[in-house]
């Protein structure tokens, strides 16, 4: 038997990591002469932009958020001779929303699935819930390390029961005296105390540090010792506060000889010997959404005495007198419980006692014949697989995001506009036109992606937008390279293009300082609202607004003029439409998608079946003017196309194309139809080839976007619109295939 593992693996600092490692080396046995000898591989998960020296037994990696590299890995335990994967499944490891990157590949595995879920949310989001549910409905079996665990599976995901499988925790098979590990500590005269784990708030070391001055003052040989470093992910977002905190609570209570900072990541066996060096373990955590804790396993396998407040693996664990609980943030109990224990050796000695009989039963080599069990059982049931078809979007066609040309275009004012062939045209200067789709991409990359620098670049763009506002509410345009205002007022598309990403900002912002700057521009434009006549600039407002409504629905105000606008563009259709003419003007001109884009928001939030009726037509009418030939052949803007007139071919323009996915992605959400993902892609498409001429305007070299389609052929300059609208599209069609593979099996049940 050959067995493909999914997780992440050490040298990352990662608790999921030493767990996918225990399980491979207790399940994977490299003895020939056993009739049972298993073989194994790991596929890793890198954390971010970081790289690891991993061992051989890891064959791949995966890029946490290049969701290429999910399909690739799909490809390759396919092809590896593997007879089941086994899946390590955490939230946080995964790239996507709530790691639903990792479904593309479980949907094209070959061969049976086990996953183990490490963390079982009791409240999901809606795409935490969609996406567990689809992981457990292609898994042959789950294992789960607590009976809390499948009680929530089975009412709050509704997983059936015979699917689930109880295995706890391992615990790996090292034993160490606790007489020599203090000795090697330098300890023999302390009554040891310890924490182990990856720093964080929601750890509450601050219950135990805040319990100890009485305990000292009775025992002044008590060391409270906290081992480990602070999680990278609360690293990145707010470096080592939490820690500096803590220290300088010690600091305050005037317990420096009495509490200990290890600031370090310990392997496995230095772990074990200060666990061994322990007279008391505490788990001291704030809330009760804790399914499965490694560190409280490790405690209760060296048989230390262990005290923790009763989130949910711990109160079963520490069952049957096995630990000592106390309740969440109550340092004046926990206080009482450690008094009791150095009062009273001998009560410490029965829970030690008891922790460490019921630590043997769950070593490492037990689970994982446990494992082995379950995946014997799997194929002798010869399980056939279905390997669920390619969609029409297949993201494998996508090259690689990247910022690397917007970065180029951008300074500290701003985007530049325009350039020659792939280097920024410094002569033309900025327009509130590109800066507004900047914000609206990167904000959207960011929330996609986590990528950082799209984060780091929002500011710049925000920042030009409030530059650019007037005390009116209105905005400027065009700005100079040396920051010279060149108009007073700007055209009503770029107010209205400004207006939908401050709507995309205020119902995506990252923190509160955009929220408030984003906020404060969108209500200074709102007087504005209702004076647009131009209908690609209500289109464009109507969009904004629809984000803001999302998170303020009950706004009446922003929803009446969302009703008085999508109300012009229906009394502008009506008044131009007939029976072949099914548009709001006597032309197909520029961005056309965006009028039904904007209608289909609106129906949305209005609940009004005549806007969607009208939005459903006129893109339909749009669709047999672009789509006909299998392709998406824009209108070009030599002369448009005129009612009753010839189309013009060329040039055509990537907003055009970006409009058009954009639509079709709305329409989906809008009918739950499918056929317009495949229209999205299909419109996608034409930045990478498929279009009248054929060749691709996304250029692989700079990472920019060809600027259109000419009678000559592409036009070279690679300026911010088309680089944008390029971006813009990709992030959506990786949205939508997210979308896709998400709602596959839904379609079935």
């Amino acid at each position: 038997m050959k067995l493909a593992y999914i997780g992440t693996y050490p040298p990352r600092q990662c608790g999921i990591g030493t767990f996918t490692n225990n399980l491979f080396h207790s399940t994977v046995r490299s003895n020939k002469k056993k009739r049972n000898s298993v073989q194994g591989l790991v596929v890793a998960l890198d954390d971010q932009d970081e790289t690891y020296n991993y061992p051989e037994e890891v064959k791949l990696s995966i890029r946490q958020e290049h969701q290429r590299d999910y399909l690739e890995a799909a490809k390759f335990i396919n092809i590896s001779g593997a007879d089941i994967c086994i899946l390590e499944h955490e939230f946080g490891i995964f790239g996507g929303q709530s790691g639903a990157y990792i479904l593309p590949l479980l949907y094209r595995l070959e061969i049976p699935l086990m996953v183990t879920l490490h963390t079982i949310v009791k409240s999901p989001s809606y795409n935490e819930k969609a996406v567990l549910r689809e992981i457990c409905k292609m898994a042959r079996k789950i294992v789960v390390m607590s009976h809390k665990a499948i009680e929530f599976l089975t009412t709050i995901y509704g997983v059936d029961k015979k699917k689930i499988e109880f295995i706890e925790h391992g615990v790996p098979d090292l034993q160490f005296s606790q007489h020599l590990s203090k000795k090697e500590f330098n300890l023999e005269n302390r009554k040891l105390l310890l924490t182990f784990g990856l720093l964080s708030r929601n750890k509450g070391i601050e219950t135990v540090i805040n319990a100890l001055p009485g305990v000292v003052e009775k025992h002044p040989d008590v060391l409270y010792m906290i081992l480990g470093k602070t999680h990278p992910n609360v690293i990145r977002q707010s470096g080592e506060e939490y820690r500096t905190y803590l220290q300088r609570l010690v600091k305050k209570l005037n317990l420096e000889n009495n509490v200990s900072f290890l600031n370090e990541f310990v392997d496995q066996e230095e772990l074990f010997k200060y666990l061994s060096a322990s007279d008391i373990y505490i788990t001291p955590y704030l809330n009760e959404a804790q399914i499965t804790s490694g560190t409280l396993a490790y405690a209760i396998g060296t048989g230390s005495a262990v005290i923790s407040t009763p989130y949910w693996h711990a109160a079963e664990l520490l069952d049957n007198g096995r630990g000592r609980l106390y309740n969440f943030g109550d340092s004046a109990e926990l206080a009482a419980i450690f008094m009791d224990l150095l009062d009273n050796p001998e009560e410490m000695k029965t829970l030690q006692e008891k922790a460490y009989t019921y630590g043997r039963t769950i070593t490492w080599p037990k689970s994982g014949a446990k494992y082995l069990a379950v995946a014997e059982k799997i194929l002798e049931e010869n399980p056939k697989v279905e390997v669920v078809k390619d969609t029409t979007i297949d993201p494998m066609m996508l090259p690689p995001f990247s910022l690397v040309h917007i970065k180029r275009l951008t300074d500290d004012t701003g985007i530049i506009q325009h350039a020659k062939f792939g280097i920024p045209n410094l002569k033309d200067g900025y327009c509130l036109d590109d800066n507004a789709r900047a914000l609206l991409m990167v904000l959207m990359a960011y929330q996609q992606k986590k990528d950082t620098t799209a984060l780091e670049m929002a500011p710049i763009y925000l920042s030009y937008i409030h530059y650019l506002q007037n005390k009116d509410g209105t905005f400027r345009n065009f700005l100079s390279f040396n920051r010279s205002f060149l108009d007073e007022v700007g055209s009503e598309d770029s107010f209205g293009r400004a207006i939908w990403a401050l709507g995309f900002l205020l119902a995506n912002a990252p923190n509160d300082a955009y929220y408030q700057t984003g906020r404060e521009l969108f209500t200074n434009a709102l007087p504005n609202f209702t004076k647009l006549r131009s209908i690609r600039a209500i289109a464009s407002t109507m969009i904004g607004i629809s984000y803001y409504l999302k998170i303020n629905p009950g706004d009446d105000a922003l929803i009446e003029k969302m009703r008085i606008l999508a109300g012009k563009l229906i009394t502008q259709y009506e008044a131009e439409k007939n029976p072949d003419w099914k548009w709001f003007e006597p032309l197909l001109a520029y961005e056309n998608g965006l009028l039904p884009l904007a209608l289909l928001h609106a129906s949305t939030i209005l609940n009004d079946e005549k806007i969607k009726e009208t939005a459903l037509e006129t893109m339909e009418f749009l669709t047999a003017n672009t789509l006909k030939d299998g392709y998406l052949s824009i209108i070009g803007n030599e002369a448009w196309y005129r009612k009753g007139a010839e189309r013009s071919q060329y040039a055509q323009q990537p907003i055009d194309a970006l409009a058009m996915v954009l639509m079709y992605h709305q329409a989906f959400h809008v009918t739950k139809d499918k056929t317009y993902l495949n229209k999205l892609f299909t419109c996608f498409m034409w930045f990478l080839g498929e279009n009248d001429i054929r060749m691709s305007l996304y250029d692989f070299e700079t990472k920019g976007c060809c600027d259109g389609i000419e009678k000559y052929g592409i036009n070279r300059n690679q300026g911010a619109e088309s680089s944008l609208a390029y971006l813009i599209s990709h992030l959506t069609v990786l949205k939508a295939f997210e979308e896709i593979e998400m709602s596959v099996s839904k379609a079935e049940s």
